[in-house]
């Protein structure tokens, strides 16, 4: 990559308060899943249970998502991230405050945490609005690595459940997201010339078309298997091999971490082989690794090279879809955006989901993971499909420069 082309081409502060701000989203998007073995002691909840509760902000954000999208287009990106960092802020203030008492108080708190996961509509279109066609994957890819946000929730939820209780956990997430929002506040720009404000028909109009129908599925298997698998390995760690919270907790933040990271390179690699390609070999490794970590390995340590393994296919697989929706979506890159996360957060709940209630049918988490590494296999195959047309109509090399 020119990394002068790169600097010169958009607007860094703003790339970097993108980042910043979709970190901290993430972080408490996620929180209940590290959480989760506390709180199901002190609620005393069931396998399904436990699933359900780490699945809530997931499918929560995944709905939001549309919504936050329609904001972005209708107001601003930045704006439309505003609002939703508040709502959130509120949100856990109450929580820490007030206290969560039941099962269904959980679920509620879960509901509003996913509007952090929908900051994810605000964050992409903030940054990639700035970058031209050639540097898309790179941009996305780096405001997309705020997904990380789910490792440092792995990392210290746990530890500080265990020295200051769980409640407590909801107060000092508040610390670093309020200092980031300010931050956000101060360097994030919205970019000139945004595309005009769209009627609402207009967007359902997007879902008329196929390629809509294909990205939503793509992201549904990379991103869901990312944020599914984030959300719910403090519990699979515990459970299944016997992990206490905070060491189940280092170990889904090595994964998380993995799977993040990588994300930028994933839109570079993009980028630079081409959307199709990348997203290809991905799906093959990601198909391979959670079919293996299905027969649960005998040893924590290699569940968690596998995890690790898997993770970073998901992760390249996410900034390999997000190099590719631009192109393709250039005028809907707002609600495009909305709509892909959307599927993503779907693909998410469905397997934190699944993996809780495999756990309380059949005493095993086996087909959870069985069935999500078919996903990504119709996901491979459905790819194969369309590839060829995509790279003779829209992603032609007399359309667009960027390598589809």
């Amino acid at each position: 990559m020119d990394k002068k082309a790169f600097l010169k081409a958009g607007h860094t502060p703003t790339l970097f308060a993108a980042f910043l701000f979709f970190d901290l989203a993430f972080m408490v998007w996620v929180l209940l899943g590290p959480l989760g073995v506390a709180i199901a002691q002190d609620l005393g909840l069931s396998h399904a249970q436990k699933g359900l509760m780490v699945a809530t902000p997931v499918l929560a954000g995944a709905i939001l998502r549309i919504f936050m999208g329609i904001l972005v287009d209708r107001l601003s990106p930045k704006k439309a991230a505003t609002i939703g960092q508040l709502i959130v802020i509120g949100a856990l203030a109450y929580a820490w405050l007030a206290g969560i008492h039941s099962y269904a108080e959980v679920l509620i708190l879960g509901c509003f945490l996913g509007v952090a996961g929908s900051s994810f509509a605000a964050a992409l279109p903030l940054a990639s609005r700035w970058y031209p066609a050639e540097h898309q994957g790179t941009a996305m890819g780096i405001a997309g690595a705020g997904n990380s946000g789910t490792a440092l929730a792995a990392l210290f939820a746990p530890g500080l459940a265990a020295i200051f209780g769980w409640g407590n956990v909801f107060g000092l997430a508040l610390i670093p997201l309020v200092i980031v929002f300010f931050i956000f506040i101060a360097m994030a720009k919205d970019a000139p010339n945004p595309p005009p404000p769209k009627k609402l028909a207009e967007y359902l109009a997007v879902l008329k078309d196929k390629d809509a129908w294909w990205f939503m599925f793509f992201y549904s298997v990379t991103f869901g298997g990312f944020v599914g698998l984030a959300s719910s390995l403090v519990i699979y760690f515990n459970t299944q091999y016997g992990l206490d919270p905070k060491m189940a907790g280092f170990f889904t933040a090595a994964c998380v971490f993995a799977g993040s990271l990588v994300r930028p390179i994933g839109g570079n690699v993009a980028d630079r082989i081409g959307g199709v390609k990348s997203l290809t070999g991905m799906y093959i490794l990601a198909a391979i690794f959670l079919t293996i970590v299905s027969f649960g390995l005998p040893e924590a340590w290699m569940a968690l090279l596998v995890f690790v393994c898997a993770m970073l296919a998901l992760g390249m697989g996410n900034g390999a879809v997000f190099q590719l929706v631009p192109q393709r979506f250039k005028k809907e890159i707002g609600v495009m955006t909305g709509l892909v996360g959307m599927a993503g957060g779907v693909g998410g709940f469905y397997l934190a989901s699944s993996l809780g209630y495999s756990k309380q049918m059949t005493g095993s988490y086996q087909m959870g993971f069985l069935i999500f590494a078919g996903l990504a296999v119709l996901a491979l195959v459905g790819l194969t499909g369309v590839k060829t047309r995509w790279r003779t109509t829209w992603g032609a090399s007399h359309l667009t420069t960027a390598k589809i």
